[in-house]
């Protein structure tokens, strides 16, 4: 059992928990909590640690398993949530290709432009896997998809939804137009509202930053800005309602409009 804060895999776990580059240098992230646990692929599980208390109600989970016991106190250094569940992982990060992002014969994708609310990705990635989006593309500058909160927010949507960074956005606009791909940029600007356009082809919506939306190079580059209309003084929605109000619309569309 391990019992002392100095501990090198409780110093590690805790690093990991805290800095994106000691992540990105381990290519490891943290996964924390049952569900977490539980929806892991096995082959992406590095390390699991575990109470004695979680060892001992949910040992079914367990069976076959390597994992390390760690002393009660200790786990609570080590989580970084306020009620911890009693068992963690330490998960090695998947690598995706565009294709993968990108497949099917009718793509749906969302392109992320400098997103900086981890609980935003996160709800974004989870909410992407409800409505059928194949993937996601993110700036270079978005947040980190492995912090924390981000990974307890997509709630396992993490180990299903392929996703990638790309350097330059604008970069990628011409690969999209390629496929065939059609660009909607949400924007206060827009000539249409989101549910006026047809989104039962290759799909791609932008959301842009929290507080300064897109950028002007990324939206001018889209082929279509469109809307979502609001009633009294609000300009905009939050990034994760705004895209899940898109993702949706495309899932309708493809789902339960009668073509004709």
């Amino acid at each position: 059992m391990i019992t002392s804060s100095s501990n090198a895999q409780v110093k590690r776990v805790i690093q990991l928990n805290n800095k994106s580059k000691e992540r990105k240098k381990q290519k490891l992230f943290v996964a924390e909590g049952i569900k977490m646990f539980q929806e892991a692929p096995r082959e992406w599980i590095e390390r699991i640690f575990v109470t004695e208390d979680f060892e001992k109600e949910h040992g079914e989970y367990l069976s076959k398993t390597k994992y390390e016991v760690v002393e009660e106190r200790i786990f609570r250094q080590m989580s970084d949530i306020q009620s911890p569940q009693g068992v963690l992982c330490l998960i090695r990060m998947p690598a995706y290709t565009l294709q993968e992002v990108l497949s099917g014969p009718q793509p749906l994708c969302m392109i992320l432009e400098d997103l900086q609310d981890p609980g935003n990705l996160g709800t974004i990635v989870r909410t992407a896997e409800g409505a059928g989006v194949t993937g996601l593309l993110m700036s270079k500058n978005t947040v980190d998809i492995y912090n924390p909160k981000t990974i307890r927010s997509t709630m396992g949507s993490i180990y299903r939804v392929p996703f990638i960074y790309i350097e330059d956005l604008c970069e990628i606009l011409s690969e999209l137009k390629h496929r065939g791909i059609i660009t909607y940029a949400a924007h206060l600007q827009g000539e249409h509202t989101y549910d006026s356009e047809d989104y039962t082809g290759g799909t791609a919506f932008f959301i842009g930053n929290e507080g300064n939306g897109l950028s002007k190079s990324l939206a001018d580059r889209s082929d279509y800005l469109i809307r979502v209309p609001m009633e009294g003084e609000v300009e905009s929605l939050n990034a994760a309602v705004a895209s899940a109000v898109l993702m949706y619309e495309a899932y309708r569309q493809r789902h339960f409009v009668t073509k004709t």
